[in-house]
């Protein structure tokens, strides 16, 4: 692992940044628009579904902390993945990772432009599109001290819709917002109970909300550039899992609690659906808005994390060394380079063959939330189990009541893979994105074999590059 990757610069982002970075990465669309889906289905019983889904979010939150903490790295679960299982099965978490990130950038930037283009029709959403891709291009090309300002602001805004969100329906509920009478509970149990769709409805809720928290692992990646890695990855860590579920969970009972599950404008859209019964002017615009800045902080976070996945895949002699490049900011530009041309194919492919491109793409990295933290939950308990052998390895973070709570995350995600299966929509996703993870671990095996014949290395080396990045991660545990 290169040096530059390690160390902590003048330019570095601080622990407020950061964890303002992990909540505004776990708060898109997926909240304030695709939760209405999760609240059809479920029943006042999407609470449960909520915090369910937040409930594994902490378990695996913190496995990732506990090896970030001892092994701070912009690669992350990649390099942890390396170090545990092997280098292909690095590489693979990383290339998805960074594939995932490529595809959901041209998502959230295509998003954006349709709800733009609504208001300014004199202009293609195509332009819109690429327009936002340069904008926060250039964003990440400043040094990360400029982009962790930027996107603290970003998050702030999504953070403070949140919380005007549940201080209106709180008054709701108890009949503080004048003209609005009071809805009390009683919605949580008036309309066939509070599971009315049974145990299944309940299952496909939790199906649909488990992705709404992805984004948060962006944590672990930008802590490996703070002023001070351990300490920041600990706060963050902390201060995010509280937030997040207060947010998620909070928002689930008012939507709820407010108005009958089975609403059609709760299905819609829950938080303009709400604000609309208290009556509050232009709410339309304004949730538009809020949805806009919230995929657009999605959107540069995601710049920002894939390019520092190909980062530590290039410093570990996976993706071409040419990557590595940095310009006077000690950014990466050549990675945020190849991140955003990849996006921009994507994004002028999509507006060519708006009805294939995109669901593709989309279908191939669906569940891949699902592979990222079950090779996060296997490497922490892999990586823990050596270390407590090892009286010489520290960790300045515990993963607590090891190894039950470990083994109970990898549980529940067989437990939603189990579900997944049974849904004809997850299941075209999570088969489509087992095959091309398949794909990555054959082109990689086939791709580093290639590399040692051709440097004439002797089989004994093979994983030469991954052991420098196993022996450095030693080092620093």
């Amino acid at each position: 692992m290169s040096k530059a990757a390690m160390s902590p610069t003048s330019t570095s982002m601080n622990t407020r940044q950061i964890t303002m970075m992990g909540i505004g990465g776990a708060i898109g669309a997926g909240l304030f628009i695709g939760s209405g889906q999760a609240v059809s289905v479920a029943g006042p019983a999407v609470i449960v579904a909520f915090a369910l889904a937040g409930f594994l979010v902490i378990l695996i939150m913190n496995m990732l902390g506990e090896m970030a903490a001892a092994n701070p790295s912009s690669g992350s679960f990649s390099v942890y993945a390396a170090k545990a299982m092997g280098p292909n099965a690095g590489a693979i978490i990383g290339w998805l990772y960074w594939i995932q990130g490529v595809i959901v950038i041209a998502a959230e930037a295509t998003g954006a432009a349709a709800i733009i283009g609504g208001w300014l029709p004199g202009v293609s959403q195509g332009t819109w599109s690429l327009l936002f891709v340069v904008l926060l291009t250039a964003v990440n090309l400043a040094n990360v001290a400029r982009f962790g300002q930027f996107e603290y602001w970003f998050s702030f805004l999504k953070v403070a819709a949140i919380v005007a969100f549940l201080g209106i329906g709180v008054a709701i509920i108890f009949g503080l917002v004048p003209g609005v009478e009071a809805t009390g509970l009683s919605n949580l149990v008036a309309h066939d109970g509070f599971l009315p769709n049974g145990v299944v409805g309940l299952c496909a809720g939790l199906l649909m909300v488990i992705f709404a928290f992805g984004g948060i692992e962006i944590v672990a990646i930008a802590a490996a550039e703070s002023d001070d890695p351990r300490t920041s990855i600990r706060k963050a860590v902390r201060g995010v899992l509280v937030r997040v579920l207060v947010f998620y969970v909070g928002s689930a009972l008012v939507m709820v609690s407010v108005l009958p599950w089975y609403s059609p404008e709760l299905a819609a859209s829950p938080f303009v659906a709400v604000l609309t019964f208290a009556h509050i002017p232009w709410i339309d615009s304004i949730m538009a808005l809020v949805v806009v800045i919230a995929l657009l902080s999605a959107m540069n976070a995601n710049i920002y994390a894939a390019s520092r996945m190909l980062l530590s895949l290039s410093e570990r002699k996976i993706a071409p060394r040419v990557i590595q490049v940095r310009n006077r900011n000690n950014t990466p530009y050549i990675a945020v380079a190849a991140s955003v041309i990849l996006c921009s194919v994507a994004v002028v492919m999509n507006y060519v063959a708006p009805d294939l491109v995109m669901p593709m793409l989309l279908n191939a990295v669906g569940s891949t939330l699902l592979v990222t933290w079950g090779f996060i939950a296997l490497s922490q308990l892999i990586l823990r189990v050596r270390a407590d052998r090892d009286p010489s390895i520290h960790l300045p973070v515990r993963m607590p009541l090891f190894p039950y709570l470990s083994i109970l995350a990898l549980v529940m995600l067989a437990g939603i893979v189990v579900l997944a299966l049974f849904d004809p929509a997850s299941r075209t996703q999570l088969i489509a994105t087992s095959c091309l993870t398949v794909a990555i671990g054959v082109l990689n095996a086939l791709a580093q074999r290639r590399a040692r014949r051709l440097a004439g290395s002797d089989p004994e080396d093979t994983n030469s590059a991954s052991a420098d990045a196993s022996r450095t991660s030693d080092r620093v545990s």
